[in-house]
């Protein structure tokens, strides 16, 4: 008897040597699922700059600030909230040239988990639309406008291959936050752990020529590496649709 469960214990221990138990954070480096909540990198030594609500008046001048220190941001653009993207073709098309990813947030940022399935399809597909006649590309990721993912959300993001991405730092420019206090949360939370993607939006000046270049300076004080949300995520080339779309000429409206 003494010989037997011997034998079983070794047998079990050479099974579970042959064939480990996934890491979940090496399955996700591999490939992010869609229609599932993501809040931070999958690894360590990343910061992923995550910008909501444009593109606006700055985005231009942002792309210059990022550009001038090497790093690469993401982008996650509405259609209508600030005017019509249409109307901020140039930037659109010079964020993307600079290779940031651009990402939705919903065609009109809508309270979406009191929407229907085909409302929160309409949603999302005006902004691919937009995207595939500025760029010739259609996202892969999106950021729920207030964070919201109750209802269909999910679901529905799910059946059409979205990564949803949330946060794991409110920087709080929102609530009139300035940037020493959103500062202050970086430094509380630290540069340990999987990277952070952090929740700013590119609509607030103060978080353009203030507290961007100050993340700049903490992620090279900390030896962080400045990437967008996709690369974060080990997906660095699953950021759109694979196929491309030919890109129509105007003129458009939102």
């Amino acid at each position: 008897m003494l010989a037997e469960t011997f034998i079983s214990a070794a047998l079990l221990a050479t099974t579970a040597f042959a064939a480990p138990a996934p890491n979940p954070i090496q399955l996700m480096t591999r490939a992010p699922n869609p229609g599932v909540v993501i809040t931070k990198c999958a690894s360590p030594g990343m910061l992923a700059l995550a910008y909501d609500d444009g593109p606006y008046q700055y985005t231009s001048q942002l792309v210059d600030i990022l550009g001038k220190a090497g790093a690469k941001a993401t982008f996650f653009w509405t259609g209508t909230l600030y005017g019509c993207i249409y109307n901020q073709a140039a930037a659109v098309k010079k964020a993307f040239a600079s290779g940031h990813q651009l990402a939705s947030h919903t065609w009109t940022h809508p309270h979406m988990s009191s929407y229907s399935a085909s409302q929160i399809t309409t949603e999302m597909t005006k902004v691919e639309t937009a995207f595939a006649n500025l760029i010739g590309k259609k996202p892969l990721y999106m950021r729920p406008p207030y964070l919201e993912t109750g209802g269909q959300v999910l679901p529905v993001l799910k059946s059409m291959n979205y990564k949803v991405i949330t946060d794991d730092i409110d920087t709080g420019d929102w609530n009139n936050q300035s940037p020493a206090q959103s500062q202050q949360k970086f430094t509380q939370a630290g540069a340990g752990g999987n990277g952070h993607i952090p929740l700013m939006h590119e609509t607030y000046a103060s978080t353009v020529n203030t507290l961007t270049p100050w993340l700049i300076n903490w992620a090279k004080q900390n030896n962080l590496k400045l990437v967008t949300v996709a690369e974060c995520l080990g997906d660095k080339d699953g950021a759109y649709q694979a196929q491309s779309f030919p890109i129509s000429s105007g003129p458009f409206s939102c």
